[in-house]
């Protein structure tokens, strides 16, 4: 007997399950039936070797195989998405379109309002904005299924053409009415013996974090680490330690968060940039949204508290791209 091969239903019903949380949930936005789902994922199972789902009962949770996994169809799907993008600006007739992407707090807020702008001058364009983690903002551009994207680089550039608007000094983060709230400015020093909200331990912030806290001789107390600049916030507003971030994340936050906001030597730069595929030719539109994000960037970056005393400006002179 043949052996029964993966097909885009298995994995369909798989994304299904694992974004839904159950197998009842994913039949309904399937439109099919909750034992079709099931079976389609005992099938998987079988065929990968993998027990991707843990059972308890009627409760179900992804293994860490499972999720594993998924990582693995998610970079798949990243190439097929692309194909369906292609196929229906075909039949659109050549209809134009963008797709741009940023990490979360630039793709709800600064990304939105440059297309917004951009789309007052192209009224007919179709951008698509798409949201992720900076690793997964860098995939999407290096390989082509996003046109451009917003990002903030803390270490080495991405594998793609990085064009840089403007750098900033990463600021450090208090609960209200904590001790070192009543010091103007901070330095590792001042963070030693006090509880930290760090970043994820494979992120470029948190190996500069922790390059500046061992020159400095600091050992830094870590109670919690979190990957989003909303979710640090959240943190230390709730008491649970002090953290350093990107100033726009901290002033943006500020405005729903009760957190104090101050400055930190030695100086922790961030880049904020546009990024663009790799080895890929702009066309007028992607020139146009460039400038329109570009623009959008500087003034928005301006408007930060103490932004005019420590932004950087990227040389481009002429208003030539500064690409590296």
């Amino acid at each position: 007997m043949a052996q029964r091969r993966m097909t885009f239903r298995h994995i369909e019903a798989f994304r299904a399950v694992m974004a839904a949380g159950s197998m009842t949930e994913a039949a309904r936005q399937l439109h099919t039936s909750q034992p079709q789902v099931s079976r389609l994922i005992a099938q998987l199972e079988a065929m990968t070797g993998l027990p991707l789902f843990d059972r308890s009962g009627s409760r179900l949770s992804p293994s860490l195989d499972g999720m594993r996994f998924h990582t693995e169809v998610d970079r798949a799907f990243v190439g097929l998405t692309s194909l369906e993008a292609a196929a229906t600006r075909i039949r659109a007739f050549g209809a134009e379109r963008l797709r741009v992407a940023a990490m979360p707090r630039l793709a709800g807020g600064l990304l939105s309002r440059a297309v917004a702008r951009f789309k007052t001058a192209h009224p007919d364009v179709i951008v698509a904005i798409h949201s992720g983690d900076d690793e997964t903002v860098n995939r999407w551009v290096s390989s082509g299924f996003c046109d451009a994207a917003l990002t903030m680089i803390y270490g080495d550039a991405p594998d793609s053409r990085l064009e840089h608007v403007l750098t900033m000094d990463c600021v450090a983060v208090l609960p209200p009415d904590h001790p070192l709230g009543a010091r103007a400015s901070l330095r590792p020093e001042d963070f030693r013996g006090f509880p930290f909200v760090a970043s994820p331990l494979a992120s470029a912030l948190r190996a500069r974090i922790d390059a500046v806290f061992h020159t400095a001789g600091v050992e830094m107390t870590i109670t919690a680490e979190a990957g989003l600049g909303s979710a640090i916030c959240t943190l230390v507003s709730a008491g649970l330690g002090v953290s350093l971030m990107n100033p726009l994340a901290a002033y943006e936050e500020a405005k729903v968060s009760p957190i104090l906001i101050r400055p930190f030597a030695p100086a922790l730069p961030v880049r904020f940039a546009l990024l663009f595929p790799p080895d890929h030719t702009r066309g007028r539109l992607m020139r146009a949204f460039g400038a329109c994000a570009r623009a959008m960037m500087l003034e928005e970056l301006a408007r930060l508290p103490g932004a005019a005393a420590q932004a950087v400006p990227e040389a481009i002179g002429n208003g030539s791209q500064a690409l590296v």
